[in-house]
């Protein structure tokens, strides 16, 4: 176990953004891109499933990003960003060659060895897959593993959809159940929010561990559709965002309670913080 005053030591390096040059860069939706990195000198450190990285634009500012590429690689980096703001635009707009600041990995796992021998179920609503697509990449490499492997995926519109020809694909390995709030001209999927599709996932309630990431008021009626099911808290797993600064714990601006979600987060189980996700606006 390290010591306070190793974890003293290890802070200056985790506040100083490595130089990662954009390798990639593709476009998912209207404002949403897939941008794949390369460390410029050596590799880079290997990132679990749900980690998140501060990504920082020179001369713009910096930003946390869920890492949303194959899990535990260590020579490349998949980020992707939906342009919501100064930095996020200065992100998704970054050709290949160009070089960008990463610090981290930070924070904690999917615990998704928790859910071997069992069943895998992925609820994602919107840039929510982003973070969970680890999951998925993980539970295909290890099919073998896992029992059921479903995902329910949701997002405002057709168009909205992320990984449009991965989810093609994943139809042909996996259970994956879409719908969106609007439909357009010409889609024949499911119209609806996401939380609905709980109650027709084939899963064994007893034998699966779920696992949800999305906007808060998703992410609630989720829960409260697996608790319906008969999941239990404890293998309910969701991701929480709040504005993160530092990713080492230090400036407390993503507080959530009496949890710091850079140090202690993002990944919590419900039973972890059933009260928090309670108390709405918290």
């Amino acid at each position: 176990m390290a010591t306070a005053l190793q974890a003293e030591q290890a802070i200056p390096s985790a506040l100083t953004p490595a130089p990662f040059v954009v390798t990639t860069r593709t476009q998912e939706t209207a404002d949403t891109w897939t941008l794949s990195l390369q460390p410029v000198v050596g590799e880079g450190a290997a990132v679990a499933p749900g980690q998140f990285m501060m990504v920082y634009v020179f001369g713009v500012g910096e930003v946390p990003i869920s890492v949303s590429g194959p899990p535990n690689r260590s020579d490349s980096v998949v980020l992707t960003v939906r342009s919501v703001g100064a930095v996020t635009r200065a992100v998704c707009t970054s050709e290949p060659g160009r070089v960008l600041g990463l610090r981290g990995p930070f924070g904690n796992a999917w615990p998704i060895e928790l859910a071997a021998g069992g069943d895998v179920l992925v609820v994602a609503g919107g840039i929510g897959l982003a973070p969970l697509r680890p999951v998925l990449l993980h539970a295909l490499d290890h099919r073998g593993e896992y029992g059921t492997v479903a995902l329910l995926y949701g997002a405002r519109t057709p168009a909205d959809l992320l990984y449009a020809v991965e989810l093609d694909g994943w139809r042909e390995a996996i259970g994956v159940d879409v719908t969106v709030d609007a439909a357009g001209p010409g889609w024949q999927g499911r119209v609806g929010v996401v939380p609905k599709l709980v109650a027709g996932a084939q899963v064994k309630p007893s034998a699966t561990t779920a696992f949800v990431c999305g906007p808060e008021i998703m992410m609630r009626f989720t829960v409260e559709a697996l608790l319906e099911r008969g999941l239990s808290p404890e293998r309910i797993h969701v991701s929480m965002e709040r504005h993160m600064q530092c990713g080492v714990g230090l400036c407390g601006h993503c507080q959530l309670g009496p949890t710091l979600i850079c140090r202690d987060g993002p990944v919590y189980s419900y039973a972890e913080l059933a009260r928090c996700m309670e108390v709405r606006e918290l």
